[in-house]
């Protein structure tokens, strides 16, 4: 498979943050920008995987992203992390909100606290990190918030009630957000994944048969993986799309 993003000079040196960044789509996104010579800094709390992401970037570019072992529910502390990172790299210009977590939970067992904690994983920090960023942003003369939807959104699935709330809850976020900064020339957009198959997926829900489902629903009949996700969430976060705010840009392989 191929890792050819095309080069955006735009991102060169720019600050970049990114939430869940150690693995998964969010490990491919920090390849990504770090090979297109931007300044990235990414959250998570898998310390292993992060830290070893970090290796490998070092021994293959000789420099390294950041990485900040951060719980993005606690708000406080994500918020010091973007502070913090202003303050030391200059101010972040694109801001990737990708951490997520879908787990499967019938809608008979879910309670208060249950739904709760789901919102402050899956849609709170979002709102959050791009509150902190949009200051910075100002002070830099623009920038571009990419907040990660779900195709899950389009579809009648079980046991995803609070994931595919929050999901949805993500475009009207992303279309009030684009009419609230852009008069900082600050973009907000939404990038909807289809069944992007990660380790993770692999070794929890997708096996033989469900990739087989998956790819008899796209129109393009090979595997979607983290590599695929990455050329798109560079385009909108480069000045190749400075015209495009407010809008949803899928990657799910024709499914929709």
């Amino acid at each position: 498979m191929s890792e050819d993003a095309g080069h955006y000079p735009s991102l060169e040196q720019r600050v970049v943050f990114i939430t869940g960044g150690g693995s998964g789509i969010g490990a491919g996104l920090t390849r990504a920008f770090h090979r297109q010579g931007a300044l990235v800094v990414f959250v998570d709390i898998d310390d292993a995987a992060s830290q070893a992401l970090v290796e490998e970037l070092k021994r293959e570019t000789g420099r390294a992203p950041q990485y900040h072992h951060c719980d993005i529910r606690d708000v406080a502390a994500l918020q010091a992390v973007i502070d913090d990172v202003g303050r030391t790299l200059g101010p972040i210009q694109v801001l990737v909100n990708n951490a997520a977590n879908d787990d499967r939970y019938s809608w008979k067992d879910i309670d208060v606290e249950y739904w709760d904690e789901r919102m402050s994983l899956n849609l709170r920090p979002m709102f959050f990190a791009a509150q902190a960023v949009a200051h910075q942003m100002m002070e830099a003369g623009g920038g571009s918030i990419i907040n990660f939807g779900s195709i899950s959104v389009r579809m009648a699935l079980g046991d995803l009630t609070s994931y595919m709330t929050a999901k949805a809850a993500v475009h009207g976020l992303t279309r009030s957000l684009a009419r609230d900064l852009g008069v900082h020339n600050i973009r907000v957009n939404t990038l909807v994944p289809g069944s992007i198959i990660t380790e993770r997926q692999l070794e929890k829900w997708i096996g033989p048969e469900e990739e087989a489902s998956i790819q008899a629903r796209q129109c393009l009949k090979f595997r979607l993986e983290a590599p695929h996700v990455a050329p798109a969430v560079l385009f909108l976060a480069s000045t190749a799309s400075q015209a495009i705010t407010g809008q949803e840009l899928a990657v799910d392989g024709g499914w929709g």
